[in-house]
């Protein structure tokens, strides 16, 4: 989810309802839950996706009558990217490591045909399915969480998601970084920069080109995503309201103060086709990178 996506949010937000899926037909019960620490490895892609996903679109809601999300005969997650909303985790979970091998492939659709390839994990995501970026009427795609953004020139941004409840209540998000302003004024993780407090927004990775343009095929001159349809690990560690991304092995942003602490995960698609591999959850190691 990029500065894109705001600008077509009315786009969105204007998205029919329909009904139908391979996966399972509703999400669990809105209510408080207790978060499940990992203390082995839970294969989030492997075998069928229901057995820890239901899915959500902003046009079929819990159906998915084009097939968006479809495991591949050698095991991997195929995201068509013919939509906008995502896989969502049935269970709660807090205090993991998030290890998930992907690459691009290289269908593009609708609005972002021409624009950077897109996709994202939402983490902790709370509330009512499609409950950022709509409407009680037209849904939207996201839930009120905080993002490890993938795009192309983006990977491990992060953006602060406050989306509401049922009753149209603003629902709380927050993440404190040290960063510092590009050119644009822009916030850019910066370590030992100047902590600042974000309810809403994006905080850029390290290394995101000032000059990044919303088209496809974009990559910035740091860019440490793999190159093309080439595979990239992307790893999440979420520890207590602490988050820490690193991308092919180089940390890319952190944060603290996180808010919400834990929560559902949602693995977006967005309009780019997207192969995933291998998505794990993990045992916190003992020490963060």
């Amino acid at each position: 989810m990029v500065r894109s996506f705001w600008l077509c949010l009315s786009v969105l937000a204007i998205a029919a309802i329909g009904v139908g899926s391979q996966l399972s037909s509703a999400a669990d019960p809105i209510e408080p839950a207790k978060a499940i620490v990992p203390t082995k490895t839970i294969a989030l892609v492997s075998g069928e996706l229901k057995q820890h996903w239901y899915t959500w679109l902003t046009d079929d809601r819990h159906e998915d009558p084009r097939g968006v999300f479809a495991m591949q005969p050698d095991g991997t997650l195929r995201i068509s990217g013919d939509g906008f909303g995502g896989l969502i985790t049935h269970k709660e979970y807090a205090d993991y490591y998030l290890y998930m091998e992907y690459r691009w492939g290289t269908a593009t659709f609708r609005n972002r045909v021409k624009a950077a390839r897109d996709g994202g994990i939402l983490l902790h995501c709370q509330g009512p399915d499609g409950n950022f970026g709509g409407t009680k009427e037209a849904p939207g795609p996201w839930m009120n969480s905080v993002e490890c953004q993938i795009i192309e020139g983006g990977v491990g941004d992060i953006l602060v998601l406050q989306g509401v409840d049922e009753a149209g209540k603003i629902l709380h998000a927050e993440a404190t970084c040290e960063i510092s302003r590009d050119r644009d004024g822009e916030a850019v993780w910066t370590q030992g920069g100047k902590k600042e407090t974000f309810t809403a927004g994006r905080i850029n990775w390290s290394g995101r080109d000032p000059d990044w343009k919303d088209e496809i095929g974009f990559r910035g001159a740091k860019d440490v995503e793999s190159p093309g349809q080439e595979w990239t690990t992307l790893e999440c560690f979420v520890k207590g309201d602490t988050l820490t991304y690193r991308v092919n092995g180089v940390i890319v942003n952190r944060a603290e103060n996180v808010q919400p602490r834990q929560g559902k995960i949602l693995l977006q698609t967005e309009g780019a086709e997207m192969f995933v591999r291998k998505m794990e959850l993990r045992p916190l190691p003992k020490e963060i990178p």
